[in-house]
């Protein structure tokens, strides 16, 4: 009997996957890491192997935990973003490592498309910016670095994508090249009005067309499983990059709702409805994960380095032993005595696009502690969270009444208190926060027939704990403040 769902959770740092029975519990998960090379200063890279059989594991121990593949009724795809892998096409070999969203390799590209004038051509075709970022100009790195790969991947040989295109395309048995709308989206190739490649885009950024996927929707059925890769056939019906999949899993299915997922990065989304918003704040415009038949939209704020910045504490400084272990040491001082750390390690996302600006740390004095350079660590994330929030209330014309949270590090209750002071607005945080996987599982799950539409899904949505702001104005707006100083010195 197939009643359950299962998640494929593919991450910057781990490997995920979840089974959900038909009142969205989890019932079954494993989870593996996902080891990250940094060989020089900006570059962040990863193995696109090793992501494929740590998602690979994760999803068949999950799936043996409760009862088998014959169980599962759907699997759902969410995966990180930007991330761009090319392979080829007869021996499904990667020709290099996998770029990760992080990584800063093509600045000095991205800068000479906007020295050329291309910037807002950019931002009109695509709703995104200039930026390393993106996956398009990380491919033609690739093939000018790799010898003869421009010309394979002319003449067909070789194919991109996605981290999601990656993992259909390996559970397929190689039979699906396809792309879902979230993340071709997130390209710089994707024409954000039709939904299609847009070609001048991909000549302008020298992308041979026969290496792009299919471009298809985040809910429908793609492609079934190889019986020989997990040992049965199983509808692949649900892929979303993980930010729209989190806003799908939080129930965000009207305009105005906004979620912020706090993970190694820290991504807010604003529901903007059946048409795109342009920014006038250096925010993103992107394509939401939408039930079947629908195509919807977002806004969006990146962070580049949110819960790094701790893993940072404990793996490069030595500063905790536990991520866990910063709410303790942030609490056990009133404040920062003055320090701000502004985690610029790759860059600065929205709304400043800077890709050469670095961390810093300043406010220094003599009586700086190691808890005040814990607990400036984690008000970073929350400042740069009021960033992204403020350019959506100005594109917006409108407040924000609430933000739901989600991702690891809203276990953290000394950030989320923060991050409500500082917004000045409750943050709520979910009963089940990992909503990402919820998310896919969700689009998959409506795919089949398996739930019946958005107005249960929103039934299976509760709150944890609400946190409601206490910080006077006057020290918000100071603290505040000190903040955008401290970025401008970073910038």
């Amino acid at each position: 009997m197939r009643d359950h769902v299962l998640a494929c959770d593919e991450g910057t740092s781990s490997a995920r996957a979840v089974v959900y029975d038909r009142e969205a519990r989890a019932v079954a998960s494993a989870q593996l890491p996902v080891p990250t090379a940094f060989p020089r200063s900006g570059w962040v890279e990863q193995d696109a192997g090793t992501i494929w059989r740590t998602q690979l594991q994760a999803a068949c121990e999950a799936a043996d935990e409760c009862g088998g593949w014959n169980r599962i009724a759907a699997i759902g795809i969410t995966n990180q973003r930007e991330t761009t892998i090319v392979w080829d096409r007869v021996t499904g070999s990667p020709i290099a490592p996998a770029i990760v969203w992080q990584c800063r390799r093509t600045a000095a590209a991205c800068a000479e498309l906007a020295a050329a004038g291309h910037a807002d051509t950019i931002t009109a075709v695509t709703g995104l910016v200039a930026d390393p970022y993106f996956s398009g100009t990380k491919i033609g790195w690739i093939l000018d670095s790799v010898p003869g790969a421009r010309k394979r991947a002319e003449a067909g040989e070789l194919a991109f994508g996605t981290v999601d295109s990656w993992l259909v395309y390996r559970l397929s048995g190689g039979r699906e090249h396809v792309i879902d709308r979230t993340n071709a989206s997130r390209t710089l190739l994707m024409n954000l009005r039709t939904g299609d490649w847009d070609e001048a885009m991909v000549s302008l950024l020298g992308v041979p067309a026969p290496m792009l996927p299919r471009i298809v929707p985040s809910c429908g059925v793609l492609t079934t499983t190889d019986g020989d890769v997990v040992g049965a056939e199983v509808p692949i019906a649900g892929v979303a990059g993980d930010q729209q999949a989190a806003l799908f899993g939080q129930a965000c299915f009207r305009p105005g709702l906004v979620k912020n997922t706090y993970g190694t990065g820290c991504f807010a989304l604003m529901h903007t409805g059946e048409r795109s918003s342009p920014s006038r704040h250096r925010l993103l415009s992107t394509t939401a994960a939408s039930p079947a038949g629908k195509t919807e939209f977002a806004l969006e704020g990146a962070i580049f380095v949110a819960g790094a910045v701790v893993q940072w504490l404990r793996d490069e400084l030595g500063l905790i032993k536990t991520a866990a272990a910063s709410q303790q040491a942030a609490e056990s001082v009133s404040d920062t005595a003055g320090v701000y750390l502004v985690p610029a390690f790759t860059g600065l996302g929205a709304p400043y696009w800077d890709a050469e600006a670095r961390g810093l740390l300043t406010g220094l004095t003599r009586g700086a502690r190691r808890e005040h350079i814990i607990r400036a660590a984690l008000e970073s994330i929350a400042y740069q969270t009021r960033d992204l929030v403020e350019a959506m209330e100005s594109d917006c014309g409108t407040g924000l009444a609430e933000l739901r949270v989600d991702g690891g590090a809203t276990a953290n209750d000394f950030l989320m208190q923060f991050q409500a002071d500082i917004l000045g607005v409750p943050v709520v945080r979910p009963a089940y926060s990992e909503t990402t996987a919820l998310g896919a599982a969700f689009l998959a799950g409506l795919a089949t027939g398996f739930w019946t539409g958005t107005g249960e899904l929103e039934g299976f949505w509760s709150v944890d704990r609400r946190f409601e702001p206490s910080m006077p104005e006057a020290r918000r707006s100071d603290l505040y403040e000190g903040w955008k100083a401290a970025v401008g010195r970073a910038l």
